[in-house]
């Protein structure tokens, strides 16, 4: 057994020992990391391999909670929502939603417009235009619907590549001096001489010894079983785990807006522009018992997303234009809500720990959208616990990649273009949305006789695995294909296998050198 911690004096202990690498961890431990503390962040698989890359993708307000009074929840993330696209403009970026209505939806326009008011001029909107109102016979945005829609809303939020949102911090963190461990997951932990003693235990069945003066639990849907199985409490019932579901079919329309949509239960969907070439379709909201690492979509789910697209635009959704599905487990905070839709998304932090016990932080809930905002909430936990070390400075920084102004996403491409002029223009698009200013330097950094090297299909070359290989902690396929990158959506099966054993050559070798 390997000790990181184990006899050495208080003062070299790690400040933080952060268990979880969804977007809550990955984004308290760059905050933390960028103060100043002295970090350790543990995720048992992969970044967002969880609930962080199974989301609807969206860096949005939440219209439909204002009807469940969540205003403090719905102004902070309008706040954020400009802030975040500041900070990665290469993964986040403006979209307008159109909001259909007909007499009889199940709620009346005057609801409606209020509710779009406020969302306007709650949460100091600058950028981001404001509400207008369609006559679908008109505009565009009718032409893939029925014709029974005469009139829409059209509004302002975002879109976010949730999953790159989340390995992106990891690397901030990583950069400012935390230690981060992929694919290390923690199976002890107890307060030992005024500090936390926790053993992880890595891929290769290696376990490791670590201190820490305290420990934040930000599992996602594992946060009671961290606290049950790990810290070995009984009858834990903090989170009510949600399954939310998607389906991602070809594309519907060819508009650059996405759709809201208003089912006769109250529900919601959203039709949004995926990837190009499809549309994206979701989502749902039902309790869940099993293992989040099961979750799977439900026939009653394709059917209920299907039906519900259905009635609005004019071509139906079939089973058959399916071409992918994912699920995830949100991890509410319980409020007891009769209904999985009306559970509360606001997080909840609590700080555990008698006095002259190392502290424990429990993460319950949170929004892609307000991960940053959270993490500031922790770090004032953190501060109150232990000590404070330095002043919030997230807001006016940039994540890895996004050091460039929202406006000039086409001058990046432009500007890849004209350094690698064999790129096609859809191939310099994906690779600045994915990785902004690094594109460059993915490609400067390939060390191939041909600067791509090796193609596996869709857009996807060796120099680019090879990268998130070296960088972004990528270790198999699922890994690049759905979460470092979009382009399992292009590739065959036979192209796949090819990855995959491409792969395994690497990992040899490396455990081999």
């Amino acid at each position: 057994m390997k000790a990181v911690g184990g006899d050495i004096p208080v003062e070299t202990a790690h400040d933080l020992f952060v268990i979880g690498g969804g977007i809550n961890g990955c984004g308290i431990a760059r905050d933390a990391a960028g103060r100043g503390f002295s970090v350790a962040l543990a995720e048992m698989n992969d970044f967002a391999s969880g609930t962080s890359s199974a989301a609807t993708k969206l860096i949005h307000g939440g219209l439909r909670y204002l009807e469940h009074y969540e205003f403090r929840l719905v102004r902070e993330a309008l706040m954020e929502r400009e802030v975040l696209w500041a900070m990665a403009p290469h993964i986040i970026w403006p979209m307008r939603f159109v909001l259909p209505f007909q007499k009889g939806s199940v709620r009346p326009a005057w609801l409606v417009r209020l509710g779009l008011f406020l969302y306007d001029h709650l949460g100091g909107r600058k950028l981001l235009p404001p509400t207008r109102t369609l006559d679908l016979k008109q505009d565009p945005a009718g032409k893939p619907l029925k014709p029974i829609f005469g009139r829409a809303f059209e509004y302002s939020d975002g879109w976010v590549d949730d999953a790159r949102l989340v390995v992106l911090n990891a690397r901030d963190a990583s950069q400012r001096g935390a230690l981060v461990l992929h694919r290390s997951q923690v199976i002890s932990a107890r307060r030992e001489a005024g500090l936390w003693r926790i053993e992880t235990r890595d891929a290769a069945g290696e376990v490791t010894q670590h201190r820490a003066r305290m420990l934040i639990n930000a599992a996602g849907p594992w946060v009671d079983k961290v606290i049950s199985g790990v810290l070995g409490r009984n009858d834990v019932r903090n989170v009510r785990l949600v399954q939310g579901s998607h389906i991602v079919v070809r594309r519907k329309f060819t508009d650059p807006r996405a759709y809201f949509f208003q089912n006769p239960d109250g529900r919601i969907i959203f039709a949004i522009p995926y990837e190009q070439d499809f549309t994206l379709i979701g989502t749902t909201d039902r309790d869940y018992t099993g293992d989040p690492r099961q979750v799977a979509i439900t026939d009653d789910e394709i059917d209920y997303l299907c039906a519900a697209a259905s009635e609005y635009f004019a071509e139906p959704v079939h089973r058959k234009d399916i071409v992918w599905t994912y699920s995830g487990v949100r991890p509410l905070f319980d409020d007891g809500a009769t209904k999985a839709q009306e559970a509360t998304r606001d997080y909840v932090l609590k700080v555990e720990g008698k006095t002259g016990e190392a502290p424990l932080l429990n993460v319950f809930g949170g929004k892609l959208t307000t991960y940053r905002r959270l993490a500031e909430h922790a770090l004032e936990k953190i501060g109150e616990a232990i000590g404070d070390k330095g002043a919030p400075w997230t807001a006016g920084s940039h994540l890895p990649g996004g050091a460039f102004g929202p406006e000039d996403y086409d001058r990046e491409v432009a500007a890849l273009r004209a350094r690698f002029p064999f790129l096609s223009e859809r191939h310099a698009q994906r690779l600045v949305r994915c990785y902004g200013t690094d594109a460059t330097q993915l490609l400067d950094a390939s060390g191939l006789p041909e600067i791509l090297g090796r193609h596996f299909g869709g857009t996807l070359y060796e120099a680019e695995v090879r990268w998130l290989i070296d960088n972004e902690w990528a270790v198999t396929a699922e890994d690049i294909l759905w979460r470092r990158t979009k382009q399992g959506l292009f590739l065959s099966r036979e192209e796949v296998a090819v990855l995959e054993e491409y792969l395994e050559g690497v990992g040899a070798r490396r455990k081999a050198g």
